[in-house]
């Protein structure tokens, strides 16, 4: 369906090969507008206007997948015929694409050669984020990524316990090398004092193990900070 038609505000009652889930099914993903896509999601539209229609007013408002990611729930919340679920339909969705390129660098273990090849891989996912989040890449002798783990134990604030689960977790992958990465949800990258603090212990533990803290990176929006490339670790 182009964006220009009006039909019925039930999809059910449009042409088939119109309605955004038989397109999709028949002709792939790739076709659909951005509104028929997030028309699926919706389900439903509301009294007089088709799913189609509401997800016209979604992309009106917020512009972008990337502003309705960290878009407060507030904001949601003025759409008009918008309800919880829907609205945790739209955002679960949103973010298994972020998580999906996280996934797929996992799966394809590709050597890692510098501080923006990190930040390629890894910003798309944390640079939106409300809350900090710590992530280790683990590495093997020939810097190949063996995996990526988000560390659930503490915060930089904290430090002691997020130092144990970070070793843990190379220990446990029999990691050579690592690179941590966490976020700043302000958007900007400078490291705090604590972030500072924080990284000469992770050096120091690092150096006690014999595993090897090749960065710390912190994650801003569009920017990062790395401590290797500062000459800070």
């Amino acid at each position: 369906m182009t964006e220009s038609k009006k039909y019925s505000s039930h999809i059910k009652d449009w042409p088939e090969a119109d309605r955004p889930r038989e397109k999709l099914l028949k002709n792939g993903e790739h076709t659909l507008s951005n509104s028929e896509l997030l028309a699926i999601l919706i389900r439903n539209g509301t009294k007089g206007e088709s799913a189609i229609d509401l997800a016209r007013r979604i992309l009106e408002k917020f512009k972008t997948f990337r502003n309705m990611s960290h878009a407060d729930i507030s904001h949601w919340m003025e759409i008009k015929g918008l309800g919880m679920a829907k609205i945790a339909q739209i955002k679960s969705a949103i973010e298994i694409g972020r998580r999906f390129r996280e996934d797929e660098i996992s799966e394809e273990k590709p050597s890692i050669d510098s501080s923006r090849e990190v930040a390629e891989i890894m910003m798309p996912r944390m640079r939106d984020l409300k809350k900090e989040i710590f992530k280790t890449i683990l590495l093997n002798s020939k810097n190949k990524i063996i995996d990526i783990i988000e560390i659930e134990k503490g915060t930089v604030d904290q430090a002691n316990p997020i130092l144990r689960e970070i070793f843990h977790q190379c220990l446990k992958y029999f990691a050579s090398s690592i690179i941590c990465v966490h976020n700043h949800p302000s958007g900007n990258p400078n490291p705090s004092s604590r972030d500072k603090k924080f990284t000469s212990e992770l050096k120091q533990a690092g150096q006690i193990l014999n595993i090897e803290v090749l960065d710390h990176i912190i994650i801003g929006d569009n920017d990062y900070f790395s401590f290797a490339d500062e000459g800070m670790l």
